[in-house]
């Protein structure tokens, strides 16, 4: 684990004083915004209108799209039938669809890394046209977990999201040299590749009990990013061995007769020695092998069930 680097404080910016004026943003001048345009129109799509990003100046379009042309990125979370419904339900109740798509052109397909649900409700209530903001980098698909605000990922669906992002970015011959590490702004945090690994193999594993953990001894690899996933594949089996030597200290502890949705939380809490300590950095090998070997030798016997109400909090079991 890197020596953790002391908060820099942000500078205020004076009001007003970032990015273009709203005149500005009207100067679309850009070949790469023509041929954009060219293609949209050859997709049976419309271009709606052009302008500069006012806070980066870089010039996107406004498009009207064939709903049937539109697809997530194909390493998102799958949609939640429950809130596709419920947008379903706002668009038809006030007849309006209000909140354009993120979009990008992929081959000769869209591609949205935000805006699944609202693609979903739309293609649902059969409606034949999306509304997108184009935008002409094509790298802004790999932004996914930065720019999703429509629904609030959890743990599960964030690592799902990662280790498939890097999975793909593996595959793509002008990324596949790239460090694991130059990609820390779309992976946010190296437990979400670890915890997606475990996620593939086990789906219900509480990943929350072990992300304390993997938040002290993870971190991103200078490793390329195809090579990067084979020790990410290593890593997430270590995690699923704890996992193994976990649950049966939780299995004992019920056949006790305690209970708690927090039991594997408590567990874990008790042999995680990190937490305890104050060094900056660990080895994630050795860490993680005191930590199971503790887990494997569990005391169940001297555990009360008023010392698993005291600890109390944490994710329960089952996310």
């Amino acid at each position: 684990m890197p020596q953790r680097k002391k908060a820099v404080r942000r500078k205020k910016a004076a009001a007003g004083s970032i990015g273009l004026t709203a005149a500005e943003t009207a100067n679309t001048a850009s070949p790469e915004l023509d041929r954009l345009a060219a293609q949209v129109s050859s997709d049976g799509g419309a271009v709606l209108g052009r302008y500069r990003d006012p806070f980066g100046g870089k010039p996107l379009l406004f498009a009207a799209l064939p709903v049937d042309r539109v697809e997530p990125t194909p390493y998102q979370r799958d949609p939640s039938d429950t809130h596709v419904k419920r947008l379903m339900g706002v668009v038809e109740k006030i007849g309006l669809f209000l909140d354009p798509i993120i979009a990008i052109r992929h081959d000769d397909q869209y591609w949205t890394p935000n805006g699944n649900h609202r693609l979903q409700a739309l293609k649902k209530l059969g409606v034949r046209t999306i509304v997108a903001l184009l935008v002409p980098d094509p790298e802004v698909a790999f932004k996914i977990l930065a720019l999703n605000t429509e629904k609030a990922h959890n743990l599960r669906e964030k690592s799902l999201e990662t280790i498939r992002m890097a999975r793909a970015l593996a595959r793509r011959s002008d990324n596949s040299a790239e460090a694991e590490a130059s990609f820390g702004f779309e992976f946010e945090q190296p437990a979400f590749l670890t915890l997606g690994v475990c996620y593939e193999e086990r789906p219900r594993i509480s990943g929350g009990a072990y992300q304390s953990i993997l938040r002290r001894v993870d971190e991103f690899l200078d490793e390329p990013i195809a090579k990067a996933l084979k020790e990410r594949e290593r890593r997430g089996r270590k995690i699923l061995k704890l996992d193994d030597a976990v649950s049966a200290a939780v299995d004992k502890l019920k056949a006790r007769g305690l209970t708690s949705p927090y039991l594997r939380s408590f567990v874990v809490s008790r042999v995680n020695y990190t937490r305890f300590s104050k060094a900056t950095s660990f080895d994630f090998d050795d860490t993680l092998d005191k930590i199971i070997a503790g887990a494997a030798k569990f005391n169940v016997d001297r555990v009360k069930q008023e010392d698993v109400a005291k600890s109390g909090g944490g994710p329960p079991d089952e996310e």
